[in-house]
């Protein structure tokens, strides 16, 4: 009973707080009015004219006459540079920037292809549509042969089927990483060829 009362406002508590630490954050980038501690700055006016080297006191009153902020853009100058701007318009700007930069990069994932050193020439047909499928859809092919019992005495059987595969591909891939053995695997990476 208390549980189910208590849900809703745990859950709206739970999403303030996630939100004040969002802004605590991106407030931390830059130091804003009275958070600057230097004497002396070197102020940029609203419409980035020079304005040059004030007091803090004046530069924080120059900014509320305006009705902005003072912002700290560049702490480790001597004397630090500050800009008078709407800071609230900026860090949106900064964050729809983010979200837009987020949503255009492209997220290349690695697939893995496992192969055996006596593959039948129909399951290596297979793997092999799945290869090329994955080098069309942009990922990585992580190819890798893994070694039973007594057949890593023939290695070179599993480096001729890898090497097999980068042939079979490669009018859509380059080759990252050659045939190499690790352990009981021999691995080899291909990378889809840029499309202009």
């Amino acid at each position: 009973m208390w549980a189910v009362s208590l849900h809703p406002f745990f859950i709206s508590w739970q999403q303030a707080w996630k939100q004040w630490l969002e802004v605590e954050n991106i407030s931390k980038d830059h130091m804003v009015n009275d958070e600057i501690r230097a004497k002396e700055v070197r102020l940029i006016g609203p419409d980035s004219e020079q304005l040059g080297i004030k007091p803090i006191r004046e530069a924080l009153q120059m900014a509320i006459d305006a009705n902005l902020d003072l912002v700290n853009v560049a702490p480790t100058a001597k004397p630090p540079v500050c800009r008078i701007m709407d800071y609230g318009k900026y860090r949106y700007e900064m964050q729809k920037k983010e979200k837009e930069a987020r949503k255009n990069q492209k997220i290349v994932d690695i697939k893995e292809i496992r192969l055996s050193a006596t593959i039948d020439e129909h399951d290596f047909q297979t793997k092999l549509r799945n290869a090329v499928k994955f080098l069309n859809d942009g990922d990585k092919v992580k190819a890798s042969v893994r070694f039973r019992g007594r057949e890593i005495a023939h290695a070179e059987n599993g480096r001729k089927v890898l090497q097999r595969l980068a042939a079979e591909t490669e009018e859509i891939s380059s080759m990252e990483r050659a045939p190499k053995l690790e352990g009981r695997s021999m691995i080899m990476i291909l990378t889809p060829k840029a499309t202009t």
